[in-house]
């Protein structure tokens, strides 16, 4: 499949890439998450978000090319080629893949594995980015922590244990959620980099950052997908 111009490009096009084989959930990315397909999550809170123009998954996977095509048919399909699939392949040489196969001047990139993750949220992000822009070049999603860290060696990271402060007075630190990120085409292809040379840090809260890396948090998230707190499944097309 050859790269794809568009007569106009699109103002933000969303890419979500997709592997076949995942060693620590075997199947995660198309595994039943609350009895529909994991992905099926973030494509429909994707199609939700009006400020994006296109969704691309990018996949090495059979099965996800035949479900998307036939449960989200306006989601366009890249199948990714042989010398990407490894999965000790940088994110970034994926993304430098399709953003030279879609067209778009900005672009946004999830995951699969952010099914809590919710449309008014995305849409604030990309609202957030034109409003900083050109400021900050780029923009990724954060949790906000303000609790004690500490490093390997046993020093404070962030507190002075001779002081304990209380742990609402510690100044945040944030960790790098991998919900969210969103970059000017331009900027990604002079870095090569999804983080641009002038990143803004977008604050989302923690239940709906759930990532599920582990078996663990696969549970967590099927946990709150069945609560009134999280986002619960629609019925099946």
């Amino acid at each position: 499949m050859g790269p794809v111009t568009l007569p106009e490009p699109p103002q933000v096009v969303a890419l979500v890439p997709m592997r076949h084989h995942s060693e620590r959930i075997p199947g995660k990315n198309y595994r039943p998450l609350a009895g529909r397909p994991l992905y099926a999550y973030i494509l429909e809170t994707l199609l939700a978000v009006p400020e994006v123009t296109l969704v691309v998954v990018d996949t090495d996977s059979p099965v996800i090319m035949e479900g998307v095509a036939r449960a989200f048919p306006q989601v366009r399909l890249l199948e990714r080629p042989p010398h990407l699939r490894d999965g000790h392949i940088p994110m970034n040489e994926v993304l430098w893949h399709d953003v030279h196969q879609v067209e778009a001047r900005v672009y946004l990139q999830t995951h699969s594995t952010n099914p809590l993750l919710r449309p008014e949220t995305v849409s604030r992000a990309i609202r957030t980015f034109w409003q900083v822009f050109p400021e900050y070049d780029s923009l990724f999603s954060v949790t906000r922590w303000q609790t004690r860290l500490w490093d390997a060696q046993g020093r404070p990271l962030n507190h002075d244990p001779e002081v304990l402060l209380r742990t609402q007075d510690l100044p945040p630190v944030y960790e790098e959620n991998s919900c969210l990120y969103i970059f000017e085409r331009e900027v990604f292809l002079k870095r090569r980099n999804r983080l641009g040379f002038r990143p803004y840090l977008f604050e989302i809260p923690a239940l709906e950052a759930v990532d599920i890396d582990e078996p663990a948090d696969w549970r967590i998230a099927e946990c709150l997908l069945s609560t009134a707190d999280g986002r619960r499944p629609r019925a099946d097309r």
